[in-house]
């Protein structure tokens, strides 16, 4: 098989879904599909089961793929290396980032980026931090950017750190949240940060939210609160920039001190030996300074 199917492979088997992999390689549906069966055929196997749930790897499925994620991060590897040795940064980013911080902290730092050293790529991938602490270990990218403070063995950079707001346009004080009949709107997150603001809750009010309503991005949350339909609690680097008028309460600690989240820069020493890993926690590293200032 040619490099750029067992890429194929690879892509097929992290999204285990024939739209979402399309997408991702850039070809129609039944191109890959018809490139999939060529695959197999090639093989005298089925790699993967379809239903209309998505894919399903077959057992054969799972030691091709196995083959092919080996060959194509070797080929990576081998690359970098070759590059590394040129003068210019050239290469590619392969970062994974937490949501939040894709949304509102990362696009500036990669702006600069891209600007300084048009001839690097980005691979970016966003999620949770429980998910971007997974494509690490599995050595999928560069570098990852984690909200909490996770256990990590490598390489690990403190970034930024934020504080929790209640956000109303309504809402004054914390008071009033026993009272009001507008509902909590709450984000899907990973379990550190949903469980810090359940500790505080029920520390807080010893009781439940009369009302809530649970999205699936932090955005939407956001949107809606500040458009009036009910009371969110947001970290603050989501609300730099926020301009409309809204009443922001911060969350504090029992002594009396804000809550506070961390954000950090995680990698292992090998990924940062290369050029443009360097080049990228250099910007982030300036980006830190102007911040102060």
């Amino acid at each position: 098989m040619q490099t750029s199917e067992l890429r194929m492979l690879v892509v097929l088997a992290e999204e285990m879904n024939m739209r979402k992999a399309s997408e991702r390689l850039f070809v129609s549906q039944p191109a890959l599909s018809q490139r999939l069966q060529t695959i197999e055929k090639s093989w005298g196997l089925q790699l993967f089961i379809r239903s209309q749930k998505g894919l399903t790897l077959t057992p054969a499925g799972e030691k091709i793929v196995a083959y092919a994620r080996e060959v194509v991060l070797k080929e990576d590897k081998v690359k970098e290396e070759i590059l590394a040795l040129e003068g210019e940064v050239h290469g590619t980013l392969k970062l994974a980032v937490a949501s939040i911080i894709g949304q509102h902290w990362l696009p500036s730092v990669l702006k600069t980026y891209v600007r300084k050293y048009p001839h690097a790529k980005i691979s970016l991938i966003t999620g949770w931090s429980s998910e971007i602490l997974k494509s690490m270990y599995e050595d999928h990218v560069h570098l990852g950017i984690i909200r909490g403070n996770p256990e990590w063995k490598g390489m690990k950079k403190h970034l930024l750190t934020d504080t929790l707001y209640l956000v109303d346009t309504e809402i004054q004080n914390i008071e009033e949240v026993l009272h009001t009949e507008r509902p909590f709107i709450q984000f899907k997150s990973d379990s550190s940060y949903y469980q810090e603001i359940q500790d505080w809750w029920h520390r807080q009010f010893n009781t439940s939210p009369k009302r809530t309503i649970v999205v699936d991005q932090i955005e939407t949350c956001k949107q809606m609160a500040l458009n009036g339909i009910g009371y969110a609690i947001l970290p603050s680097v989501t609300l730099k920039d926020e301009e409309q008028e809204v009443f922001k309460i911060p969350l504090l600690e029992e002594d009396g001190k804000p809550i506070e989240r961390h954000t950090w820069l995680l990698g292992f020493e090998s990924s940062f030996e290369l050029k443009q890993v360097k080049a990228f926690v250099e910007i982030v590293e300036e980006h830190q300074r102007d911040e102060c200032y």
